[in-house]
């Protein structure tokens, strides 16, 4: 069998937790932060599971898991 090239760009976008979970982070947190609450910004700021539907696109895409 061949290799299975990993994805670049959702390799720079998630991450595997220990469990095998794909964490993530928000979007809208980079510019124009000056109109934004500041409890937005923070909110922003946290990382957030990748949602159970997108798992297994996440999966293919990142065949070698933790990097």
């Amino acid at each position: 069998m061949p290799k299975l090239k990993t994805h670049k760009g959702a390799a720079k976008r998630v991450r595997m937790t220990a469990s095998g979970k794909f964490k993530r982070g928000h979007s809208h947190a980079r510019h124009i932060l000056t109109s934004k609450t500041a409890k937005r910004k923070r909110q922003l700021d946290i990382d957030t599971l990748v949602s159970e539907s997108d798992e297994q696109r996440f999966r293919d895409m990142l065949p070698y898991g933790r990097s």
